[in-house]
Parts: C-alpha cells; structure tokens; sequence
C-alpha cells in the first residue's frame, strides 16, 4: 500500500488520453447541441451529415486518387479526420469506453507521442484496407480502427509478458478475439457491416507499430512491465 496519505486511491488518465477524449466529445457535443435546437437554427440538424461528407473516408475519393495516381490533401486528410466523426452518441460512448480503459494502460508505458502515432497510424491503416478491400459508397467513420490500435498495443504488452515468462503468447490476442467474436454476431443483424475490415487492420497496426515505438523496444517493454 501506498504510504501516502493524500494519494488519490484513482490514478489519473494520461493527459494524452484526457486530449484525444476531450476533442471526440467536443466534436459529438457541437452536433448534439445542431440537433436539438441548441446551437445554429434549423440548418443545424444536417451538422453531422456535413460532417461525414466532408470529413469521413470514402472509398471513391481514395479510389480516384490511385486510379488518377493524383494526390489531393482534402481527399487524403480524411484518413485522419473520419474517426473523429461519429453517427450517433451511442457510438461515440462505446468508443470512449475503449479509449479510456486501453489509453490508460497504454499510456502508462508509451510516450504521448507514441499513444499518437499508434491511435493515428492505426486508423489510417484502417482506412487504407477499407479503401483497397470494399468497392462500397459507405463512408467510414468512428474511432473503432484508431482505439482497436490501442487494443493492439495493449496485446503487444501482453505478448512481451507472456513471452518473458514461457508462457503461450497467443493468450495476448484473448481480448482482440472475444471482440471481433462479438462484433461478428452483431454484423450479422447489421446486415454485413463492412468496418470490421478497417477494425481489425487498426489491431494489426498498433500491435507491430508498438515495436517501433514501445520505450526502448521489445527488451524494454519487458522490463517496464516487469516493474509494475
């Protein structure tokens, strides 16, 4: 036990982590308030509409880009932009249960920078199969593919564990299983949801991206998690 009497029996999130859910609140708030009557007059019902035609990643734009071999940065900054964008609360809250909870324990051990690049370069990726995989006119939104990097780096940390005690290292990929086990069964009511594409490539890129940008590597992950 601590010996600290004013020690906070709750440690706090990762100011990294407090950033990135203050923006995807922030930005899920402003379209409530259009929704409700709150902010903007009548035009404000179609905010979020706008926003996912501006901002979310879809398929024929990307399309065009490789087919023309022409790159355009209003086209491109949609690999960034779209999970910020999200169709409903309900989806946002899901998002924020796993940003917090992954966040938190990855944030302990990475850097800010890290917990950036693997939450950006996780959606991108997601972004990039989506595109290559689907020939679809449904855009991409939400912030699954970024936090499922999270879920990823999560397991990169399991692995090193596991993998410094013998044990069998396919125990990490428990949670990514159980998951994508879920999210199946719910595809199948939602008529083939295309996103577990986009999902599972963002697990991918931040379980390999966690090797380049774990502190100090494989070894000193190790040891960082050995300390705790």
């Amino acid at each position: 036990m601590s010996s600290d009497p004013n020690a906070s029996p709750i440690n706090p999130l990762p100011p990294i982590v407090v950033a990135l859910a203050v923006f995807l609140v922030g930005v899920e708030l402003v379209f409530q308030a259009g929704e409700n009557g709150l902010a903007g007059g009548p035009g404000a019902v179609g905010w979020r509409l706008a926003a996912m035609e501006k901002w979310s990643f879809f398929e024929p734009l990307f399309d065009w880009m490789v087919s023309n071999r022409i790159f355009r940065w209003d086209y491109a900054v949609r690999f960034v932009t779209y999970p910020f964008i999200h169709g409903n609360l309900t989806h946002l809250l899901f998002v924020l249960v796993f940003l917090l909870a992954l966040g938190k324990m990855v944030g302990e051990l990475f850097s800010a920078l890290a917990v950036l690049v693997i939450f950006f370069g996780s959606a991108i990726l997601g972004a990039l199969v989506y595109g290559f995989v689907w020939d679809t006119r449904v855009p991409l939104i939400g912030g699954y593919p970024a936090v499922y990097g999270l879920i990823g780096a999560y397991s990169f940390l399991l692995w090193v564990q596991l993998a410094g005690t013998d044990q069998n290292r396919l125990l990490a990929f428990r949670l990514i299983a159980f998951l994508m086990g879920i999210q199946l069964v719910f595809s199948l009511f939602n008529w083939g949801s295309l996103n577990w594409v986009a999902d599972i490539s963002g697990f991918v890129a931040g379980f390999f991206l966690s090797f380049l940008v774990a502190p100090g590597g494989f070894r000193r992950a190790l040891e960082l998690v050995r300390r705790r």
